[in-house]
């Protein structure tokens, strides 16, 4: 079956992470994804760009996979991130929109994406029929060897008249679920600066991903090194550069997060069902978007960051609101810290400088660090 192959092409690929939001033309291909591969299953097409660049900052090999009005969802992670710092990128995605296409919202977008993709410069392939699938395999090593991103559009037509689908069974859902949650949230004095230069005290050869903006800056400010990889964009993107990057190699990986991103990323779930015990998520909550001129979040009224990350199945969190707090959780709990960390500050912005290097220069030195 042409699944099969498919599979066995992406095994010759030398690929080990499959990154998947599933299309119901390509269900049968997601169970050999899943069973063949290192599968990590998204909810939002846009963290599998972000899990992707974390992987290929690991030096890793991986395909994102997804239906093609994802890429709807993926551009600007694609262009201020992918993109941006040169990082490699195979995207195979389910063409949906013109083939025997049944669902007429499937058609605005999907028709127009070749168009898309010219006007962004991505590179792109039609895959109309199953014999050529084999093309794969030569776009797969393109993309690996000159780092760039390059889109696969195959069309359902490929995967018609298949038979012997691949076993897809769950494993039982029946569990327990037990959670005892209080906590008083305070008037926040520590700032994220401060917050910030405590964590760099405490730092030694843990990758460490920072949120785009001011934290990008104030970390730099505060402790520049090769291990720290300086977000310049891609909103929502720090916790899933981060999972990527600690699903692809050892060292302790730390993202510094914030409360605005948190809340708009699906990624903690994902986060959760991996239960990787070398990344930590300091999520620095201040309850505003903070790069943007301080407009309130969500974060502070009514949702609980550490409330929802437990809520999607990370069970191991902690929350410090103190500069006293925060240190005594480092210096206990330094070799073995909880996967989320809860940071309770203040909103402001230092005068943290504009960071004086490309993103080439970001990569480039984050990478020697392996």
């Amino acid at each position: 079956m042409h699944e099969k192959r498919f599979s066995e092409i992406l095994k010759e690929s030398d690929i080990e992470f499959a990154v998947s939001l599933p299309c119901d033309r390509t269900k049968e291909l997601c169970n050999f994804l899943e069973r063949d591969f290192n599968y990590i299953n998204i909810n939002r097409e846009e963290d599998g760009v972000g899990i992707c660049a974390g992987l290929a900052l690991s030096k890793r090999k991986f395909i994102l996979h997804m239906q093609s009005s994802g890429l709807g969802n993926s551009l600007n992670a694609i262009m201020s991130l992918t993109h941006l710092y040169g990082l490699p990128l195979p995207v195979i995605a389910s063409f949906r929109g013109f083939y025997n296409e049944q669902i007429s919202a499937q058609i605005p977008f999907n028709s127009k994406i070749p168009g898309i993709l010219s006007l962004f410069d991505i590179k792109y392939t039609i895959i109309q029929e199953a014999p050529e699938l084999g093309r794969i395999k030569d776009i797969i090593r393109c993309c690996f060897l000159n780092s760039e991103i390059h889109v696969v559009l195959i069309s359902p037509k490929v995967w018609e008249k298949n038979s012997s689908p691949a076993d897809s069974s769950f494993p039982k859902r029946s569990r327990k679920l037990e959670l005892s949650f209080k906590r008083e949230i305070k008037e926040p004095l520590m700032s994220r600066n401060d917050a910030i230069k405590i964590l760099s005290e405490y730092l030694s050869d843990e990758l460490l991903v920072c949120n785009l903006g001011v934290p990008s800056k104030e970390l730099y400010k505060a402790c520049d090194r090769h291990e720290n990889f300086y977000m310049l964009g891609s909103y929502t993107q720090a916790s899933p550069i981060g999972l990527g990057i600690a699903l692809g190699q050892d060292k302790k990986t730390f993202v510094l997060d914030g409360d605005g991103s948190i809340l708009g990323t699906a990624v903690l779930p994902v986060v959760a069902s991996k239960n990787l015990k070398n990344l930590t998520i300091f999520a620095l909550d201040n309850g505003a978007f903070g790069s943007t001129g301080m407009q309130m979040t969500h974060a502070w009224t009514n949702c609980n960051l550490e409330l929802m990350a437990k809520a999607a199945g990370i069970a191991d969190t902690a929350s410090v609101q103190t500069e006293d707090a925060l240190r005594k959780l480092m210096e206990e709990k330094k070799d073995n810290l909880p996967q989320f960390v809860h940071v309770l500050i203040k909103p402001g912005n230092s005068d943290a400088g504009n960071i004086p290097l490309t993103p080439s220069e970001i990569k480039e030195r984050f990478l020697n660090c392996f």
